[in-house]
């Protein structure tokens, strides 16, 4: 595509680098962007990227020298206080709230196609690259989102706050190629990220975990593990050390004890047995519809059906989707669904389009 600027998001790992050479092997005017997203002369509180996750110094290096290695000009934009606002205050006050957070999902929405793509324009780019591995397809005169080959690496899932007119300025160079696939060009062509591992942690969050990187950040308020009966069984230490299904660290003989529901009005954790953790549906906040035909089809009556995955590694559930009372969205699975847990993303899709997704308010049965 000569004559047509690109700014390539580089996170300093194989994808990011690949999406970047591939571009240059196109012909696409590029610049290679990484985010700083902490001061990373400071080290405390357990935070700041760490070894395993994305977005580290070494990250940031690592993705400069890939650029000057294609010869691409690059640049590192600070946006320390827009991640502190809208990804980092964020988490910590889902956790506070008994929530279970998906930040990433944020961190695409705000950071890399809001306050990067406007960083772009600045830089009188056409476009906005990532190395995510999801499509972008135009027909109809809309933009339609979708998944990405390889399912084990499909991550349309966290990319369902997109609007049409940011997928009109957005390429994934990667939506089309398996990981390995991705791996082997970069060895052929030689970039130095092309073994680099994969990212597995949140990325400010450090080795100690993310339990510790709250306890700096949320007073602990022991109280009550009570049944579903309301009998107390044990006590916790902390809402913030729980999430909806977990089995581990709760203290407690017998059983087995499920997490089951978290009650932050009355301090308490609620634990029953397995059977406790599958239910019908879920209401869910904040929806956005990427398909306007979606949107309008949820005015005219619901979806019917369409696949939902309540989480990233869900295999997804043939479901209804209908208006709630206010404003929100109903969700009625098919067949009831394991540990729906609020503050995660239910993201719908028909066949391999997304149609759009929201954030779990509850589950019901």
């Amino acid at each position: 595509m000569p004559n047509k600027r690109v700014v390539a998001a580089m996170s300093g790992g194989v994808d990011s680098s690949t999406a970047l050479a591939l571009l240059k092997g196109e012909g696409y005017d590029c610049i290679g962007v990484s985010m700083q997203l902490w001061d990373y002369s400071k080290k405390d509180d357990h935070a700041g990227a760490s070894a395993g996750s994305c977005c580290s110094l070494d990250d940031i290096c690592g993705a400069r020298s890939v650029a000057d290695g294609l010869g691409v000009p690059f640049y590192v934009v600070n946006l320390e206080a827009a991640f502190a606002r809208d990804v980092v205050d964020n988490f910590v006050e889902e956790y506070r709230m008994g929530r279970t957070p998906n930040p990433c999902v944020r961190c695409n929405q705000f950071l890399k196609f809001d306050a990067l793509m406007r960083k772009a324009s600045a830089l009188e780019a056409d476009y906005v690259a990532t190395g995510h591995y999801a499509r972008v397809e135009a027909g109809n005169g809309a933009w339609r989102l979708l998944k990405g080959v390889d399912p084990e690496k499909d991550q349309s899932y966290f990319l369902f706050t997109m609007t049409q007119e940011q997928l009109s300025r957005t390429l994934f160079p990667l939506g089309g190629l398996t990981k390995d696939e991705v791996r082997a060009i970069a060895r052929r062509l030689g970039l130095k990220t092309h073994n680099k591992g994969e990212s597995q942690e949140i990325c400010f969050v450090d080795e100690a975990g993310y339990a510790a990187f709250l306890s700096g950040r949320i007073q602990a308020k022991p109280g009550d593990i009570i049944n579903e009966a309301g009998e107390r069984l044990g006590a916790h230490n902390g809402l913030y050390n729980y999430t909806i299904g977990q089995r581990k660290g709760l203290g407690l003989s017998g059983g087995p004890h499920y997490v089951v529901g978290i009650d932050v009005a009355a301090n308490r954790l609620i634990v029953g047995g397995e059977d406790g953790l599958y239910l019908g549906g879920l209401t869910a906040s904040g929806v956005n519809w990427i398909s306007r035909e979606s949107a309008e089809a949820l005015q005219n009556g619901g979806l019917r059906p369409v696949t939902a995955k309540i989480r990233y590694r869900h295999e997804g559930v043939e479901a209804d989707v209908t208006l709630g009372e206010g404003g929100l969205v109903r969700v009625a699975f098919k067949t009831p669904q394991r540990s729906v847990t609020p503050g995660q993303a239910v993201v719908f899709y028909r066949g391999e389009e997304v149609l759009g997704g929201g954030w779990i308010e509850r589950g019901y049965l």
